[in-house]
């Protein structure tokens, strides 16, 4: 991974830039972060190391490398789908992060591809949850990366995935609604989220600004013998957890979320209970050779019913 950049403010109550590096990390071990200004661990922008006693205002930025967390190897693996010289597509399992984040950092599917292809440039297109399995796009090369970016941006790419939640207990074979609506449900509300909290907001004052289309697949009993609604998720819109959120709203809360609609006390991974949600397909016109281009999971969820 590339290092951190932090800004250093040019006037404050700190004497020295190591003095305000060790009230902005005050949850680290001062003499540690000392220690690395010692051992030139904390550079400036031309890489040379910044000494423990330079004054507040000598440098606007500083870089440093983050520590590796004590981490133990994750055994839950992604696939390659496809490399080209341009795109690379992987098939993420549950648990898995998209990029370092938290105790995460080799552990993530960025790092074990930048390491796996030997190259640094990978970049994420798009992310995916840490709980949420599928198909996740890599940009291989700075010089095509903005054209493969641009087709989110422009939501040029159709996305495909599928959930499975608990049967609601008035469910009618005959004639199936959820929430009142019979199939396909297109569904909106407004979403927000804001730094530093786990969940996102719905505002229903505000005009909204995620909307997904909610298909039957089928409904049954899992192989753990739970009576289960099995449905396909279009979003029209990628906001954070939209996808959770939209079926929680809606009474069919997908089996395995600890955070809607309600949030529970964390545990640690239960793989006999992924949250079951998969993105299953991409569909793009390729922005470099104009062909179309489709992308299909090989996972499956494991409470589908049979």
């Amino acid at each position: 991974m590339g290092p951190t950049r932090l800004r250093v403010p040019d006037a404050g109550p700190w004497a020295t830039i190591a003095d305000y590096v060790i009230a902005r990390f005050d949850h680290l071990d001062p003499d540690d972060l000392r220690r690395r200004f010692d051992t030139g661990e904390i550079v400036d922008g031309d890489g040379r190391p910044i000494a423990v006693d330079a004054p507040l205002g000598q440098h606007l930025f500083l870089w440093y490398y983050r520590d590796l967390p004590d981490e133990a190897p994750m055994p839950f693996h992604e696939e390659i789908v496809h490399v080209d010289d341009d795109l690379v597509v992987i098939d993420k399992p549950h648990f898995l992060p998209t990029t370092p984040g938290g105790r995460y950092l080799r552990e993530s599917a960025l790092v074990r591809l930048r390491l796996r292809l030997d190259n640094p440039d990978l970049t994420p297109i798009h992310r995916l949850d840490r709980l949420t399995a599928g198909l996740v796009m890599f940009s291989a090369r700075p010089q095509t990366r903005g054209a493969y970016q641009s087709l989110f941006e422009r939501r040029r790419v159709s996305k495909v995935y599928e959930a499975v939640s608990a049967l609601p207990p008035d469910w009618d074979r005959q004639r199936p609604t959820i929430a009142g609506q019979g199939f396909p449900v297109l569904y909106r509300n407004h979403i927000d989220a804001r730094r530093g909290e786990l969940r996102v907001r719905v505002d229903g004052d505000r005009e909204p600004n995620a909307e997904t289309l909610i298909e039957l697949r089928g409904t049954g009993i899992s192989t753990a013998g739970r009576s289960v609604i099995h449905t396909t998720l279009r979003p029209h819109t990628g906001k954070t957890h939209q996808l959770r959120v939209h079926l929680s709203a809606l009474g069919i809360g997908i089996l395995g979320d600890r955070w809607y609609p309600d949030l529970q006390s964390e545990g640690p991974d239960d793989p006999d209970l992924a949250l079951q949600l998969l993105a299953r397909q991409l569909d793009f016109v390729d922005p470099l050779t104009g062909s179309a281009r489709r992308f299909v999971t090989g996972r499956t969820l494991s409470e589908a019913p049979g």
